[in-house]
């Protein structure tokens, strides 16, 4: 057996990987064939690896295989053959690369059958040589200070651009700094207006973000009044702003202030010196104002209120003030119109949604019927089906015990005179069937068959009574306490006495308990361990894991209850978790334990999930709060 530590290394240096490819076939087995897809990565790789010969393409990205071939003379030893690949076999890039260090050229398109003999040959001490090689190496040299020239002038001329680009940006980062200051603040207040969900709130918040976040002196909110005839303040920053809250300080809507104007014309009012604004309404309130603005808070053409904003400068405002100011000022005008239309429709909704829970009500309450009378309609055929089968043995034992010589007979001769005053003729049943043909009589009179009738009128029975449990549990009167999960987990499991074996469990120590309807909690487990025993039916090595410790969160206890059965197909992960939808429905399954799971969790402040894959099956997450 050949050590692999024992085989030349090559590396093949080729950005084509189809021509990598095949070097990796051809040497396989009998070589290490190492790889790099460019430049840069061949070098790094021959500095690392020290390979016994490198097979390096001439044209590659980025750098020429001689500048390559140059660098890695460099960091190899000289006895290292480094072997050009490629089809440009022109006389003049032969020399220069043998003057560059190459030690041959192999051609392209690659000789399949001689290629690892070419290689051998190399590695046994195979070179070509070049005839006036100091010649040839000049002449790259030249070409080499040309190129360079030609980038240091490209460069000189980029750092010259990019000197003047500076300056240039410069000047716009300082303007993009102070309106990214503008942004974030408006981002506060688009923030606050869809998070914030009372408007009193909200307008008390947007001021102060404002005042905070451009450092002026003041901000107020005003709101127009119900009979379009004032504006009432409804949010002031600081103690200037709770002062005049407190006043129920307000103003005409007239053109005697800056607000007024801004309302009546829609548009922004600006004073960049409030001494020459002789309308201006002198607040005093406010005595260290010396620039004011007044936006007008419009919706969809409707006037809403005006948005106030007062500096203790002179020429506060710039254009980007403005205009970061005026979105504000349309957003806070869209959260403004939303609580009204709130208001308007609350009454409404009230109606809505007491008329929505009569009809989900009535939704749930037909589905549940539909449900169990689809569990309950195999009871009559099969209750009929006992019936004729019945009565046809009593015919057959009628006709079989003519006598009373038995001590058992008065109990049959009391059957028979109830059968004949139910009005039972037995006697004609009995003539009815000897006159069938032998297989059919022995079809009619089958113990088996009223067996297997009476089974499916207990199944069904018994998946009727089922829901009863699973209804029951999310709505019960609920009794939270603080529990030990890991002794009402054994507890449960003791008690539903499965096979030994086939549930294990792995408790964390020191587990704090939990707090929740400990009916509720083993009502929810017992639902998971029994759904995944019932997965697993029929098969060979049936296997429950239950797990239980701290969540990552510390507030939480995660419970985990797997199998190895089939697990659930991804195109029903998510039905399973509805009412009614089921798997087993041919088993008895309601389809109501999952959903009541999920219910049950969530009124105990918990989280349930499923993590599975088909034939890997399938893991159900339950996380419940720590008792605080």
């Amino acid at each position: 057996m050949t050590d692999i530590k024992s085989l030349p290394q090559v590396l093949y240096v080729e950005d084509n990987a189809d021509s990598r490819a095949l070097v990796r076939r051809l040497l396989a087995g009998q070589f290490i064939v190492l790889e790099a897809a460019d430049p840069l990565s061949g070098i790094e790789l021959a500095r690392d690896t020290q390979p016994d010969i490198v097979l390096l393409d001439i044209n590659l990205p980025g750098m020429t295989g001689v500048d390559v071939a140059i660098r890695l003379r460099s960091i190899l030893p000289p006895h290292t053959p480094i072997v050009a690949v490629t089809a440009d076999i022109t006389d003049q890039t032969r020399a220069r690369g043998l003057a560059a260090g190459f030690t041959g050229f192999l051609n392209k398109p690659i000789e399949i059958d001689t290629f690892e003999e070419q290689i051998r040959a190399f590695l046994a001490g195979k070179r070509e040589v070049l005839k006036d090689a100091e010649a040839h190496l000049r002449a790259y040299q030249s070409e080499l200070v040309e190129r360079l020239e030609t980038r240091v002038r490209e460069l000189t001329d980029s750092l010259q651009r990019n000197t003047y680009l500076q300056r240039q940006n410069q000047v716009i980062i300082e303007a993009l700094l102070r309106r990214q200051k503008l942004l974030e603040a408006g981002a506060r207040v688009s923030h606050a207006v869809t998070s914030i969900l009372n408007l009193d709130e909200l307008l008390r918040s947007t001021v102060d973000i404002i005042c905070t976040e451009f450092g002026f002196y003041y901000s107020g909110i005003f709101l127009l009044s119900e009979d379009g005839r004032r504006l009432e303040l409804h949010a002031g920053h600081g103690a200037p702003g709770a002062a005049m809250l407190a006043d129920g300080f307000g103003l005409p809507v007239d053109s005697n202030s800056m607000s007024g104007r801004a309302l009546l014309e829609q548009k922004a009012q600006i004073a960049l010196d409030v001494e020459g604004e002789a309308s201006r309404f002198k607040n005093p309130y406010l005595p260290q104002t010396r620039s004011e603005m007044a936006l007008p808070l419009v919706f969809k053409g409707q006037s809403l209120g005006v948005l106030t904003v007062q500096s203790a400068e002179l020429n506060a405002f710039a254009e980007e003030d403005i205009t970061a100011l005026q979105s504000l000022a349309d957003q806070i005008a869209n959260a403004i119109h939303n609580a009204q239309l709130l208001r308007q429709l609350e009454a409404a909704n009230r109606e809505l949604v007491r008329s929505k829970t009569f009809e989900a009500i009535a939704t749930a309450t037909g589905e549940a019927i539909h449900w169990v009378g689809n569990k309950a309609a195999p009871v009559p055929g099969s209750v009929r089906r006992v019936r004729e089968d019945l009565l046809n043995l009593l015919a057959t034992f009628h006709a079989l015990l003519p006598t009373a010589e038995h001590p058992l007979f008065p109990i049959a001769q009391s059957v028979f005179e109830e059968a004949a005053l139910s009005g039972v003729d037995l006697p004609a049943l009995a003539d009815a069937l000897q006159r069938k043909p032998p297989k059919q009589r022995l079809a009619l009179v089958s113990l088996e068959s009223i067996l297997e009738d009476l089974q499916i009128i207990e199944n069904s029975a018994k998946t009727i009574l089922s829901i009863k449990e699973d209804l029951i549990g999310p709505a019960r009167q609920r009794n939270p306490r603080a529990f030990s999960l890991v002794e009402e987990l054994t507890r449960m499991i003791e008690n539903m006495a499965l096979p030994k074996g086939v549930v294990t469990t792995d408790f964390a120590p020191d587990l704090p308990p939990i707090f929740g309807d400990p009916r509720q909690i083993e009502q929810v487990f017992n639902n998971l361990v029994k759904n995944a025993w019932e997965a697993m039916d029929g098969q060979s090595d049936p296997h429950i894991h239950v797990t239980v410790r701290r969540d990552s969160n510390p507030a939480f206890v995660l419970t985990c209850v797997r199998d190895n059965g089939p697990g659930i197909p991804p195109e029903i992960q998510e039905k399973i978790w509805m009412t009614f939808f089921t798997t087993k429905s041919g088993k008895g399954g309601t389809g109501l334990g999952l959903s009541a799971c999920m219910e049950m969790v969530r009124q105990n402040e918990g989280k349930i999930w499923l993590e599975s894959e088909s034939g890997k099956g399938a893991a159900f997450f339950v996380l419940l709060p720590v008792a605080k």
